[in-house]
């Protein structure tokens, strides 16, 4: 039977997109090569929004609740509180097991191979597999991450970042109480760290810069930071990605969308990935059921404005001569620090 949609990538916004498609009532293909939990370096704090994305679409990961966000920078420090409810730190290979058994229970259909070739007609989509097999249907959803491969069989590509404004992430975590409810965000010289609880024994700790980055490195330039972790044991390897920055000319081409990384991403630097990457989701879904990449395109567009101005905006200041200046002010403006908190999180 031809599925209504294929999906392509089996990381968590390909499984919320799955997960959405059966909820819907629809015929979902998964394609992804990778099995078993997949892990990838991510600041791993869900915010409220993104928390409550997961429980509508009946996915309830195990984690360490999250009270708010902290800025840190040597003696200035600004906090917030989420107002209305708490977000929570979940590892990511515990976040995208719950997402498989999530869409495992409803129906979906797993395909484990690597798209090489997509060819469009007016009425459907074709996918070359790596196993030699092809896939048809009316829809395919791209979610394959930052560097996605579809997207470029797409020829929805854009402008690649100039090297020298390249920003990348690193992650690994410690095996650590934690110390507070919530995320930590610490501004050094070159680099942000960030700081969340993940469960009742657990750190992670991610790191956001230009390369050369090393994540010991930049936790041992944050004194408070690092004796925090002075003599606690690393449980997990490092783990990195980037360049961050990704454009595509358009979310759509022909009857392939793309939602998640793979639809564009700015910067890590807001945590707000996942929550707009599972709007995304449900839109993408929407916008299939309605045969309407212009809809799409608008839900895009609109779930997608604040996350990509506030964020610009912050990368260009920590780029800039403001950097220093940026958690001491946020510090002499606590409530405006709070609403930007807020407007991103929910």
């Amino acid at each position: 039977m031809k599925p209504h949609v294929v999906v392509v990538g089996g990381g968590p916004i390909g499984l919320a997109c799955a997960i959405e498609a059966r909820i819907d009532g629809m015929d979902v293909v998964l394609v992804e090569p990778r099995v078993g939990p997949i892990d990838k370096a991510c600041g791993e704090g869900l915010m409220p929004g993104a928390l409550a994305a997961l429980h509508r679409i009946g996915v309830d990961p195990h984690g360490r609740r999250l009270d708010g966000i902290a800025y840190l920078d040597g003696a200035s420090r600004v906090e917030h509180r989420f107002a209305e409810r708490p977000g929570r730190g979940v590892r990511r290979t515990v976040l995208h097991q719950a997402l498989a058994e999530r869409a495992a229970e409803l129906g979906a259909h797993r395909i484990h191979a690597k798209v090489t070739a997509l060819s469009q007609t007016a009425d459907g989509v074709t996918l070359t597999l790596s196993t030699g097999e092809t896939v048809e249907a009316p829809w395919v959803i791209a979610a394959d991450g930052l560097h996605s491969p579809v997207r470029r069989m797409a020829g929805l590509d854009g402008r690649a970042q100039a090297a020298q404004r390249r920003r990348f992430g690193l992650r690994k975590h410690f095996g650590v109480e934690p110390w507070t409810s919530l995320v930590e965000v610490h501004w050094s010289h070159g680099a942000e760290a960030y700081v969340t609880p993940v469960d009742d024994r657990t750190v992670g700790v991610a790191v956001l810069g230009s390369r050369p980055l090393d994540i010991d490195q930049v936790i041992a330039g944050i004194p408070e930071l690092a004796g925090r972790l002075d003599g606690v044991p690393s449980v997990s390897d490092p783990r990195g990605a980037g360049p961050l920055l990704q454009r595509a000319r358009s979310r759509s081409a022909g009857r392939v969308l793309l939602a998640g990384d793979a639809s564009g991403y700015v910067d890590a630097l807001t945590g707000e990935g996942m929550r707009v990457g599972f709007a995304q989701a449900r839109a993408s879904v929407a916008a299939v059921r309605a045969g309407s990449t212009e809809q799409y395109e608008r839900a895009w567009r609109a779930t997608t404005r604040d996350f990509r101005m506030l964020t610009s905006a912050l990368v260009v200041a920590a780029r800039s001569s403001f950097r220093p200046r940026i958690v001491p002010t946020a510090a002499r403006r606590p409530e405006l620090f709070g609403s930007i908190v807020e407007r991103l999180s929910h």
